[in-house]
């Protein structure tokens, strides 16, 4: 993983009026508007309420979590807009030569559907916004589909690390940010099979699984290397790693080492505080925010 002087001066942060992010914002939404409808993408419309036989990948994660200074009122609503989301793409199947659209499945998240203001990252801070907290469905999402055969062909990563590592399950930056509608996750069926996304929410974890109408033969796993931390010419800490993917056959033998991306967040809290003295060797830990 090759990091210069170049890419550091992209991460750095810029300060940008209002006005220039409430345009820039108008222009990129209507822009994918625009190109749900003209492209040639052929996007998912099905939902099956009878679940699939095949369970491809399960994974749960929780809906409480006190971060450091965040009132637990963010949570709360957090739960109301997934609960909302979640019957948006509950039971979507994904056929073959088809393209799932995060946004494009949810809709705009407002008052009238039913949202609530919930925790939106915003520059590397958090503040209340209408929808929020729906970052963890997407994350949730990206995380199970790293695990079968589909290709995921939009994703965005997290460009800011808010707040430290706490009972963490999942290798850092293995998640997917999510902002109406241009920071989208699209994920495309390059296979023969067909796939049903199946949702729910229980009392205190958000459930997420892949099913299929016939059995997949490969398993993966997934992990991250070259994790690091470096200290930039102007003045901040930058988190680093690469994600890669293990592909096994049905006999448990690798046949595989995928690469799937790499990421770089600008730190908002200071790593020495959350490492053992040298910032380029992280204390183990494991979940994605």
């Amino acid at each position: 993983m090759e990091w210069n002087w170049r890419q550091s001066q992209k991460l750095k942060p810029i300060k940008r009026s209002k006005l220039r992010i409430y345009l820039g914002a108008k222009y990129y939404r209507l822009r994918r508007i625009i190109e749900w409808y003209t492209d040639e993408k052929k996007y998912v419309s099905t939902i099956d309420e009878n679940l699939y036989p095949y369970q491809i990948k399960q994974h749960q994660t929780v809906l409480r979590r006190q971060l450091k200074d965040v009132d637990m009122w963010y949570q709360e609503n957090k739960i109301i807009n997934l609960k909302i989301a979640v019957k948006k793409l509950n039971g979507v199947v994904i056929k073959p030569g088809e393209t799932f659209s995060y946004w494009k499945l949810i809709g705009r998240t407002t008052k009238r559907k039913g949202y609530t203001k919930g925790m939106v990252l915003h520059y590397g801070k958090f503040k209340p916004g209408v929808g929020g907290g729906l970052c963890q469905l997407s994350n949730l999402i990206y995380w199970n589909t790293l695990h079968t055969p589909l290709t995921v062909t939009e994703r965005h990563r997290h460009s800011y690390d808010v707040f430290p590592d706490s009972k963490r399950t999942q290798p850092f930056g293995s998640g997917a940010t999510c902002s109406y509608n241009y920071l989208d996750l699209q994920i495309h069926n390059k296979t023969t099979n067909t796939f049903q996304l199946c949702l729910k929410l229980t009392d205190d974890y958000l459930v997420g699984e892949w099913r299929a109408l016939n059995p997949e033969m490969k398993l993966y796993e997934v992990y991250e290397k070259e994790q690091k931390i470096t200290h930039e010419h102007w003045g901040h800490y930058v988190r680093h790693n690469m994600i890669y993917r293990k592909v096994f056959n049905g006999q448990n033998e690798q046949i595989d080492d995928e690469y799937i991306t790499e990421n770089h967040a600008l730190m908002m809290y200071n790593p020495l505080l959350e490492y053992d003295g040298d910032v380029n060797n992280p204390k183990s830990s494991n979940e994605t925010g």
